[in-house]
């Protein structure tokens, strides 16, 4: 059986602009057992070839329409290992954070990408990839970055869910998953609800029990059931558990 660094790396090139995607395709072209599987112009492009073409490498720029490149990232996962490229250095901390195998300002040499090839190869032998389970969060809230997320995004095979969060109902913790429910819909996601809860507005979205996040503006009233638990009743008849904790938490932004 061949070594995995004699096989060869199959890689998917994410950048909005065609030049750029043509000179690294050009610099890949010239590296020995390496093939070129997709060339994405965003990043819903580059989340459909990850689940349909499985490339062990995104050459992913950061900075694109729709969806950017720590979005992608929070998408695919673990699925691919990934080296951004990027005309600006200023997210190169928050790269290496999200585990990046590398990050290749522009404009990107043949040498500097042949140094990235060989990281990626090393990284692969030894069975790693390139996001950790901590990706999630960071890159749930990239959308609103100066404050809190604006959006979901939730991975769907091939497809992408973007969900402005004043669509949420409430968010539920279901073992390694969190349900967002939004307009009728339930949308899981691999991801804890601590991690949920961080990303969102405290001032809209309370912690109500420690399995539901809720949307403050979806609460009609908390009532009380037989057994004097108590319990918010949503706009949509709906009704969650709420814990103590979590009516301390009510009262105080109510």
């Amino acid at each position: 059986m061949p070594e995995a660094s004699s096989l060869p790396l199959r890689v998917a090139v994410v950048d909005d602009e065609p030049l750029a995607r043509a000179v690294l395709c050009e610099f890949l072209s010239a590296e020995p057992n390496v093939e070129v599987v997709a060339q994405c112009a965003n990043g819903f492009e580059a989340v459909k070839a990850v689940s349909e073409l499985t490339p062990d490498l995104l050459l992913l720029d950061v900075q694109m329409p729709k969806l950017d490149g720590f979005e992608v990232l929070d998408l695919v996962g673990r699925d691919v290992a990934v080296v951004f490229t990027t005309a600006y250095d200023q997210y190169a901390l928050r790269a290496f954070e999200v585990h990046a195998v590398d990050y290749l300002l522009k404009p990107v040499s043949a040498e500097r990408l042949s140094e990235a090839l060989a990281r990626v190869r090393e990284r692969l032998d030894r069975g790693e990839r390139s996001a950790s389970a901590g990706t999630r969060a960071g890159a749930l809230a990239a959308a609103g970055r100066e404050g809190y997320a604006h959006r979901v995004l939730v991975r769907d095979g091939p497809r992408v869910h973007v969900i402005p969060v004043d669509k949420i109902d409430y968010v539920q913790a279901q073992d390694d998953y969190v349900c967002f429910r939004s307009e009728g819909k339930d949308y899981l996601k691999e991801q804890t609800l601590a991690e949920v809860e961080t990303s969102l507005d405290p001032a809209a979205f309370v912690r109500i029990h420690r399995s539901y996040l809720l949307n403050l503006a979806r609460l009609v009233r908390v009532d009380q059931d037989e057994r004097e638990n108590r319990v918010a009743v949503l706009t949509d008849g709906r009704r969650l558990p709420v814990s103590r904790a979590g009516y301390t938490r009510l009262n105080s932004l109510l």
